[in-house]
């Protein structure tokens, strides 16, 4: 019988949180430490010496012999150096264990190899990583329990100090939204309230296959996705695998994940089944903007360290099997004062809140002027596979208010303030044992990408594998626009009340396109969305050109989340990525059909050839219409592969001689990717012919059934 796990008592063990830092540091340099997260004061040499000793000596009784500033660059995923907390040997050959609050402030890794856009020269190395100490440091186990290694989360800049990462933009834009919404809610009569920071909650879906079938799946092995691959006789039709009763292997992976991601201090709450077979979901509950953007990443890996340990592998890519439900996360997104209050909710009565009613149409304002920003923010080239079709949001930004926000608005719209905010119902269920209560005023809409769900907003775009700074880091700038416009407005106003219904009313005229309450998916909501004037990027290399437009420089600019410098380096290497990504799926492709599909399926009309021709002899009479019939559509398939194979090749041989950049990732998105599709369809016509045995990879049914 397995050891019960008190949650209490592991929950957040391996952090150095402020739990921890109250206990260990002096009360001095705590007040000093917490002055910095809390006001952005400089921290001073010898109070970094106090926390850096702490940290190391907290760190050593967790076993840790190294320590590693964890910084996330723009490679997808995130990156680490193990320094050893050992000193130079003495003259008697001793070695003492020592961290500085140099070493804990600021690290310099080589900058050279990560991807910087043409910001910095391959032979300029020198990058530097600063600690964010407004993300807790944390000690990781291996999974035998032998190693343990400090992490301290930190920011990542060039030498002339340009951003290189992630989280250096994210904290601008946290800074931006915190001094517009200051500025919004002094305006209001709030004086208590001394921060306000986004508060995200992270939804992330995955599949688990059994790790010895993927070992066998080189286009798994070599890209995370299938690149061939038919549809088994069941899939999602009977919507069974939703929340259904989670297998014994898999609710053992699952226990194991919670009680890393517990010790790691992520609050994960919910787990489940999702749509796909082999699909699932967890969520934790809402941290600061920063700290989620760190714990999904740990969620990620952690994931993929946990599967591992239980003979299964993790596939976090958006689209792994074509044909059933691809994988997203969504990123739960909220406005809370650092006294507790979210200015998302609406209160009890809506129409009256004026304060609320102001944000919610600055966030449209925000959202309709740079939807096509917010596109861009969660643009893949794994989500192309994904967006737009039956199971995810449109390419379209739209967002959903519901039935009471959005009758809310046609008042101020339609007589310049509101009266009434409709009511929620009882729910009679008709069985009399049956508690009645009270309905939301609102249902939910799972097909709208941008969602306002009771007290936040839900963006549902972003793929599985991709950090969620990218949409928080959008969100945060284009809302501190909004609110900086605002104010500007009421700030000068000398009736203020009648300033902010104005400027609701004004918001919610010119930006009511943006708000759709139906169905997504439908093609009419396309049509409709066209009749609109509403932005439908369909593909992620036509979203990247927005990154360099002289609105966006000038919104990023302004707020000093990116310079254009960075904006145009991240537009380069991202259609870099997007080209490399693509290149080696089509290697792939080109090697996997060259090497095992098409040699099997010769093998296998050889042997078809063969029995038919002994038959024959055998017999002359013999009635050989339907081996002739299999051979024959095995043959027209087998050419029509040989073709397609050929035609890629010669694409990719082109592609080589293109200039990287732009005009190369257009072409890779305008040419190879219509070529591996048309190699991909013969290949799975074939799969649904040729022996089960001969067949060189296992099957989607084997992947998705047999875990």
């Amino acid at each position: 019988m397995s050891e019960r796990i008190n949650v209490m008592e592991i929950f957040g063990e391996n952090v150095f949180n402020d739990a921890v830092m109250q206990e260990r540091l002096p009360r001095k340099t705590y007040k000093e430490l917490k002055n910095t997260i809390e006001a952005g004061t400089e921290l001073q040499a010898s109070t970094a010496d106090v926390i850096a000793h702490e940290m190391k000596e907290w760190a050593i009784e967790k076993g840790a012999t190294h320590y590693s500033h964890w910084f996330q660059p723009l490679t997808g995923a995130t990156a680490e150096k193990h320094d050893a907390f050992i000193s130079a040997p003495k003259s008697n050959g001793k070695v003492l264990m020592e961290f500085s609050g140099k070493e804990l402030i600021k690290g310099e890794p080589d900058a050279s190899s990560f991807p910087s856009g043409g910001l910095r020269s391959t032979f300029e190395a020198r990058g530097y990583t600063t600690w964010d100490c407004t993300s807790p440091a944390f000690v990781k186990k291996s999974s035998d329990g032998k190693t343990a290694i400090l992490y301290i989360p930190t920011a990542f800049c060039s030498y002339t100090g340009e951003a290189l990462d992630q989280k250096t933009p994210l904290l601008r834009s946290m800074e931006a939204i915190n001094k517009e919404s200051v500025r919004l809610i002094r305006l209001f009569g709030n004086t208590t309230s001394t921060k306000v920071l986004p508060s995200v909650g992270v939804e992330q879906e995955y599949f688990l296959v059994d790790r010895d079938k993927y070992l066998k799946r080189k286009d798994l092995v070599f890209t995370g996705r299938t690149l061939f691959g038919a549809m088994p006789p069941k899939g999602q039709e009977l919507d069974d695998h939703y929340f259904g009763a989670i297998r014994e292997r898999i609710a053992a992976f699952m226990q194991d994940l919670n009680e890393e991601l517990w010790k790691l201090g992520v609050a994960a709450k919910t787990q489940h089944n999702e749509v796909a077979p082999g699909q699932h979901e967890l969520a934790p509950i809402y941290a600061q903007c920063n700290v989620a953007v760190d714990h999904n990443q740990l969620v990620m890996e952690t994931l993929k360290k946990v599967a591992y340990k239980h003979n299964l592998h993790c596939l976090l890519h958006e689209k792994p099997f074509n044909g059933v439900n691809g994988s997203g996360k969504h990123n739960n997104w909220s406005l809370v004062t650092d006294d507790g209050i979210n200015l998302l909710d609406p209160g009890k009565n809506p129409h009256g809140n004026l304060q609320f009613l102001l944000i919610l149409t600055c966030i449209l304002k925000a959202v309709d002027t740079h939807a096509e920003l917010l596109r861009e923010s969660a643009a893949d080239v794994g989500n192309d596979h994904r967006l737009g079709a039956d199971e995810a949001p449109p390419a379209i930004i739209s967002a959903y208010l519901g039935e009471q926000l959005q009758d809310v608005l046609e008042q101020f719209i339609d007589k310049g303030e509101a009266e009434h905010s409709l009511r929620g119902e009882k729910l009679h269920t008709g069985v009399s044992t049956l508690p009645d209560f009270r309905k939301d005023a609102t249902d939910r809409n799972r097909t709208s990408p941008f969602a306002f769900t009771g007290n936040k907003f839900e963006f549902r775009m972003v793929g599985s594998r991709d950090s969620v700074a990218s949409p928080n880091i959008v969100l945060n700038t284009i809302v501190a626009e909004a609110f900086s416009d605002a104010c500007d407005y009421l700030e000068k106003a000398e009736d203020f009340d009648a300033a902010v219904h104005e400027l609701i009313s004004k918001y919610a005229t010119e930006h009511q396109r943006i708000v759709f309450n139906g169905n997504g998916y439908s093609e009419e909501w396309v049509k409709e969305a066209e009749r609109r004037g509403l932005p439908n990027i369909a593909t992620t290399v036509e979203s990247y050109d927005i990154l360099t437009r002289e609105d966006t420089i000038e919104t990023f600019e302004k707020f000093n989340v990116f310079s254009r410098a960075e904006l145009e380096s991240r537009a380069e290497i991202n259609y870099e990525i997007y080209t490399k990504v693509v290149n080696i799926e089509a290697k792939a492709m080109i090697d996997i059909a060259s090497k095992h599909i098409i040699p099997a399926v010769i093998k296998y009309v050889t042997e078809l050839a063969s029995s038919i021709n002994q038959i024959r002899q055998a017999c002359s009479v013999a009635c050989v219409d339907v081996q002739e019939e299999r051979l024959m559509e095995s043959s027209k398939l087998l050419s029509e592969t040989r073709n397609a194979l050929c035609k890629l090749e010669e694409l990719m041989d082109e592609a080589s001689k293109q200039e990287n950049g732009r005009g190369k990732a257009y072409f890779f998105m305008q040419q190879i990717v219509p070529a591996m599709k048309a190699l991909r369809d013969p290949v799975d016509k074939l799969e649904m012919i040729v022996d089960k045995n001969n067949w060189p990879m296992p099957s989607y049914g084997d992947l998705l059934f047999e875990v």
